[in-house]
């Protein structure tokens, strides 16, 4: 059973064996910097007649290409851990209605994969489950239309705001390591859970600025939980503060006397090339760390190129009605730590 250290951090007392992904992304994101990473690559909108139908399918052929690639049946899988940024998980749900297995809807916004992945850990960690699935996806067309503008308004994009991916993502977590005795595979040994911030911030074109003080919170709480340094890591991963937020981020950790510049990357900078792309200060959504973790970083691990990894996903809790109603938005972080 897990072990908790300081306020916010739980070491694992059993492996979390990330023993399979699966990524498939939309056209913009497949042109990206990470093209060659992703399994599969479809239209914004899967050539279903609505974007939010085209969302789950994006979730449902990736539950599916996940499974075709592990040597277990469904009917193992003891849940499945997945969540979206649209009104009540809905492409989650729709996306896995005919599995067949268990299910757990989350919201953390852009978070939401980092937290899929931490519940499900401490639930196999505690005994009670041995295999789960965490999944979770975004559109950028059908976010467009529920938090901004649908997309025929043209509206023009300030320099601070993101461009929603239209991807999704899914890791097969277990206590038992798949494949060969000798086979090499990333696992969990400890997660951190975050605490909402408020910095009364309510522009909704600038998400890096609400959420790069919750990742900064998160990422001292880790290290102040576990005394670690910065050094421990290979990479500080996070997801998806874009341009904006990752240069926040690193000035409040210097504030804090924490330097993690020659090791920090950002998913929302690694899944596009902003400049020819066209996309402002880089990608966000619930897709965004879903995608470029569980193919490009994923590659990382498993060729050894990196071998400790704290992967922090952020996300903007944000609703329509708050940014109608004109609410401060709120930032949240979670993090995993993963070796290999």
């Amino acid at each position: 059973m897990a072990i908790k250290h300081g306020k916010q951090t739980y070491m694992l007392s059993k492996k979390i064996y990330i023993n399979e992904t699966a990524a498939i992304v939309g056209p913009r994101e497949k042109d990206g910097p990470l093209g060659k990473y992703f399994d599969q690559s479809e239209r914004e909108d899967f050539g279903e007649d609505t974007w939010e139908k085209g969302e789950a399918h994006y979730v449902n052929a990736t539950f599916n290409k996940l499974m075709s690639k592990i040597d277990v049946d469904t009917e193992k899988i003891d849940c499945i851990f997945s969540g979206d940024l649209l009104n009540q998980c809905m492409a989650s749900a729709i996306g896995l209605k005919n599995s067949g297995v268990p299910y757990l809807g989350l919201y953390g916004a852009c978070s939401t994969m980092v937290e899929s992945m931490l519940c499900a850990s401490l639930c196999i960690d505690g005994g009670g489950m041995t295999n789960a699935v965490a999944i979770t996806s975004s559109n950028f067309c059908s976010a467009e239309k529920q938090y901004r503008f649908p997309m025929e308004l043209g509206c023009q994009r300030t320099p601070t705001a993101q461009w929603t991916v239209t991807a999704s993502g899914a890791v097969y977590l277990s206590s038992q390591k798949s494949g060969a005795p000798a086979d090499m595979k990333p696992y969990i040994n400890a997660v951190t859970t975050g605490k909402i911030e408020n910095y009364k911030i309510n522009d909704v074109n600038n998400m890096g600025a609400v959420m790069a003080p919750a990742c900064a919170s998160t990422i001292i709480s880790h290290l102040n939980d576990l005394s670690r340094q910065p050094d421990y890591y290979d990479m500080i991963l996070t997801g998806d503060l874009g341009e904006t937020g990752s240069n926040l981020l690193c000035d409040i950790l210097r504030m804090h006397d924490i330097n993690i510049e020659d090791k920090h990357q950002d998913c929302g900078k690694l899944i596009f090339d902003s400049v020819r792309q066209g996309t402002k200060a880089g990608g966000s959504g619930c897709g965004c760390a879903a995608a470029v973790f569980t193919s490009y970083i994923y590659e990382l691990l498993k060729t050894l190129q990196i071998h400790h990894l704290l992967f922090v996903a952020t996300g903007a809790l944000i609703s329509p009605v708050m940014v109608k109603q004109n609410e401060d938005l709120l930032g949240i972080a979670h993090a995993v730590s993963i070796e290999i």
